[in-house]
């Protein structure tokens, strides 16, 4: 996928992320494993907090998983204003199968009667946008 678009860093990131978002903007789901002891680290760490390592694989793995958790919001608070016409809107914190239990934030676009902790998920990488501040995102619906 070859969009054209400016990115705008989060203030306070260290970087250690930017193979999840090169990742998306391709359309692939990347997380990082750690080389030497296998570790899953999500968000994404310089070093292994298991081994000390500083090196990491990134692999591709399907977006699918549970909601461990989620939240409604019905304010556009100043970083969100974006999102302003979609309040009330749902975030969901979602395991990831296969992922050592790395837990992945993103908008759920779905049935909310059906809403639920543990319920399946399956993610859409979506190209960047005005709501998504200039990075492409995941979203996440029912399986």
């Amino acid at each position: 996928m070859d969009y054209a678009f400016v990115k705008v860093r989060i203030v306070g990131g260290i970087g250690a992320d930017d193979d999840y978002w090169r990742g998306l903007e391709r359309g692939e789901f990347l997380l990082p494993a750690c080389s030497s002891c296998g570790h899953w680290t999500w968000p994404a760490h310089f070093r292994c907090g298991e081994c000390g390592s500083w090196d990491f694989d990134w692999k591709p793995v399907a977006p699918k998983g549970r909601i461990y958790a989620w939240t409604r919001s019905f304010y556009a608070f100043d970083r969100v204003a974006e999102r302003r016409e979609d309040v009330p809107y749902v975030t969901a914190l979602v395991e990831i199968e296969g992922a050592g239990g790395a837990r992945v934030l993103g908008m759920f676009e779905d049935d909310e009667s059906r809403l639920a902790i543990d319920a399946e998920v399956i993610g859409e990488i979506r190209p960047p946008s005005e709501k998504s501040k200039g990075y492409p995102s995941i979203v996440w619906h029912l399986a």
